[in-house]
């Protein structure tokens, strides 16, 4: 069984007041957005957020997902990414970690990554690229690499344990710009919003 992590616990600084997982698209909040193309998969999801009482727990609470509070989110990506480790269910094999901020990750791209996995391989991570193969998100670590995940501090994400293991990576594609598109400022919720209003 493979898991599926959302780190939604950080505090949106560059968004000037605003809550970036709170922005809505066609009409939904972001974090419900994702949370629910994530569920799509039928994989468990857990999402990780701030300590309550927090508004984004309200357009995730009925969704039957696991709730993660972060205890020190402002230490940055990876006291989300240790908690929602330190969360998974035992049966857990590999575990997807998403990032709540990326709008243009859908459904389909999730179980094109999914569907590219092989647990019996030598691989132990499977990370989404560009259509031209730049680099991005998501990405699933085999169960085995938790150990190493967990002893990462600071605001750096799993790279550490990604540059250690590119030799048994496989770089998965997703359409466009997918796997690199994250919204962190107004202009840039406002550029790609203007980007979707185009014919």
């Amino acid at each position: 069984m493979i898991a599926i992590v959302i780190l939604a616990a950080g505090a949106a600084r560059r968004m000037q007041g605003r809550d970036k997982l709170m922005e809505e698209v066609n009409g939904v909040p972001l974090l419900r957005r994702q949370t629910l193309r994530a569920l799509d998969t039928t994989c468990p999801v857990l999402v990780t957020l701030p300590p309550a009482p927090h508004q984004r727990y309200d357009v995730i609470n009925d969704l039957g997902v696991t709730l993660v509070p972060v205890p020190d989110p402002s230490e940055g990506m990876n006291a989300s990414l240790r908690a929602g480790l330190a969360a998974l269910p035992d049966t857990a094999e590999a575990v997807m970690v998403m990032l709540a901020d990326m709008p243009d990750i859908t459904v389909n791209d999730l179980n094109t990554i999914l569907q590219g996995i092989d647990l019996d391989a030598e691989t132990r991570i499977w990370r989404a690229t560009t259509q031209t193969g730049a680099a991005g998100h998501p990405i699933v670590f085999h169960r085995s690499l938790i150990p190493e995940l967990l002893n990462l501090w600071g605001d750096a994400g799993g790279r550490e344990v990604v540059k250690a293991h590119a030799d048994k990576t496989l770089h998965i594609p997703l359409p466009e710009n997918h796997a690199r598109t994250d919204l962190d400022t107004p202009q840039a919720w406002a550029a790609w919003r203007a980007g979707r209003r185009k014919p």
